[in-house]
């Protein structure tokens, strides 16, 4: 079992590897990314800037400015997602393919021992095609899901490809804030 358990860990590490590699080539290294990416952190820093000096100002021009800067920041972020969604669909695919060949490889196989029984909407997921009502047993897609959610993102940021501080400062994103907020 302790062998399963770090062949899936390795395994993890190689596919958020590929998948960083994969959207390197596509997205990373391109004109357009790059060009959009230091354009949104720009905005940040500036938006950032005008909040601190402005605070919680009254004057309607400067809330003005800065809805106009929220929204000009909004549309690039928008752009920069657009931009990223051809990787996401290759490495999406990449992922799928692997992902479908190592469950067949671990198919019914205990690969990790769980040090407490998860709640009933996780138990699907944690003892997925594993037989007996153990359910500390844990099955590949449950330990897979779990260590490629929290090594991606330490690589992301170890390789650089971690958005920087003042754009996730401002909530960048499709699902980032309203500009309104300041009205």
């Amino acid at each position: 079992m302790w062998s399963d358990t770090i062949l899936i860990v390795f395994i993890s590490v190689c596919t958020a590897f590929l998948g960083e590699g994969l959207t390197w080539v596509l997205v990373y290294r391109t004109e357009k990314y790059q060009k959009l990416k230091t354009e949104v952190e720009k905005q940040s820093k500036k938006l950032e800037r005008r909040k601190e000096i402005h605070g919680d100002s009254l004057d309607k021009a400067v809330k003005k400015k800065i809805e106009r800067d929220e929204e000009k920041l909004k549309n690039n972020n928008r752009d920069l997602s657009l931009v990223k969604m051809k990787s996401m669909f290759a490495t999406g695919f990449a992922f799928t393919a692997l992902l479908s060949m190592f469950n067949s490889i671990f198919d019914g196989r205990v690969v990790a021992q769980l040090p407490f029984t998860p709640i009933s909407w996780i138990q699907g997921l944690s003892h997925r095609n594993l037989s007996g009502d153990d359910y500390t047993d844990c099955s590949f897609i449950f330990l897979y899901i779990l260590c490629t959610m929290s090594i991606r993102q330490n690589i992301q940021k170890l390789l650089g490809f971690a958005p920087s501080r003042a754009a996730s400062k401002q909530g960048v994103g499709l699902f980032g804030p309203a500009p309104s907020q300041f009205k």
